[in-house]
């Protein structure tokens, strides 16, 4: 199989440092050699390749930006998102795993933790001696997360959890879970551990997307947390929502990935197709379509960039991550959609990446923040008027 050489048609490899240019190619390297063999596999089987999280924990993926001396890479957005892009080209799953590890899990220890919190599970998620997940979403909140029933009563030594989460990525293979809840009245964040009686994490079956990832419920019954596990600086929504815009940020670059993906195969495939004596890239409307693809990835791509780079400089917004978060998965949605139409009856195969990256994007456009919901987040901003209520 020829090796993935990039795209980038309007050579922002210029505005990167060799750095970032050093791990974006380890990971693409990797991709190339790990995922795209087995990933079919996985999908056809609704698996996850989990062995190979010791690698990406090698590779200094898991909290990649957070400080070396929990075990961390200190690496910046840049990088984060160069990554996030290559894992996201092997397959959305596999950046869904790491961008939870990193985003939702290793982000609130770091920011809402104790410091023993931080020294005690920050090296061990980093090392992937421990997986975590992140419990928001409810069976019946979703998009209004602040009005979730689980909650958390105060008692001796801790606290007692009961509820239900659900579309928890990770959740019956992760070890803690950072889970919110209610306790008198006031969001909190609590680390929950796999082994706490009352706990259980049921995988969800039957997605026809995201198939190789591990989806899950998570359900508390009277579950005792001790007061050690509170994380202490969490208050309010505000708290699980800073998780959520670092989640989006990652997914803005991840899909980027898919891009890639879909187009790379569209116009190989579409230079050798010979259909009325030529190659079907020779025609007017297989052309169009490749021109639209090439030009929302190279929109996507800079639009990521200036994201990254006001991120790192503590300057960005949410309302711009939910922006790139709304582009960028809707045009990847699209351009693999229009890639199925090139690809003809032969789109639907698993021989070609195209349906598993069309079906995955179905999720991904959906989760951390539905299309809609970013919309409205971005026109409050721009108007000054709230629309949801």
């Amino acid at each position: 199989m020829e090796k993935f050489k990039g795209i980038d048609y309007y050579n922002l490899e210029n505005l990167l440092t060799e750095e970032e240019i050093l791990v974006r190619n380890s990971i693409r390297k990797f991709v190339d050699a790990e995922i795209i063999p087995v990933i079919e596999k996985h999908y056809r089987e609704a698996t996850f390749p989990f062995h190979i999280v010791p690698k990406l924990a090698e590779l200094g993926v898991l909290g990649i930006t957070l400080p070396q001396e929990y075990g961390c890479a200190g690496m910046n957005n840049v990088v984060y998102g160069l990554v996030m892009q290559e894992l996201e080209r092997g397959d959305s799953g596999l950046r869904s795993f790491v961008s939870v590890q990193n985003s939702l899990v290793m982000y609130p220890v770091f920011t809402f933790g104790s410091d023993e919190q931080k020294t005690k599970w920050l090296p061990k998620l980093a090392s992937a001696e421990k997986i975590g997940c992140f419990g928001l979403t409810e069976p019946d909140y979703g998009s209004n997360p602040g009005g979730m029933v689980t909650h958390a009563e105060k008692t001796e030594g801790g606290y007692i959890l009961n509820g239900a989460k659900m579309w928890i990525t990770n959740g019956s293979i992760a070890d803690v879970a950072v889970v919110w809840a209610k306790l008198d009245g006031v969001i909190k964040g609590f680390l929950v551990e796999k082994d706490f009686e009352g706990f259980s994490a049921p995988e969800m079956k039957g997605k026809h997307s995201l198939r190789a990832s591990v989806t899950s419920e998570l359900i508390f019954q009277d579950v005792f947390v001790p007061e050690e596990n509170l994380l202490p600086k969490s208050k309010g929504l505000r708290s699980p929502l800073m998780c959520l815009n670092q989640a989006r940020y990652s997914i803005a670059w991840g899909v980027v990935g898919s891009m890639m993906a879909v187009y790379d195969a569209s116009l190989n495939y579409a230079k050798s197709r010979i259909q009325f004596s030529k190659p079907i890239a020779g025609y007017q409307l297989t052309q169009d379509k490749l021109v639209y693809m090439l030009t929302e990835i190279t929109k996507a791509q800079l639009l990521n960039y200036q994201l990254a780079k006001l991120k790192d400089s503590g300057k960005v917004k949410h309302t711009q991550i939910s922006m790139a978060k709304r582009n960028n998965a809707e045009q990847a949605l699209k351009i693999a959609r229009m890639a199925r139409e090139i690809f003809g009856a032969n789109g639907i195969l698993d021989e070609y990446p195209v349906m598993r990256h069309a079906n995955n994007l179905e999720s991904v456009k959906t989760y951390e923040g539905t299309h809609e919901m970013h919309t409205l987040i971005i026109g409050e901003d721009i108007t000054g008027i709230s629309a949801f209520e």
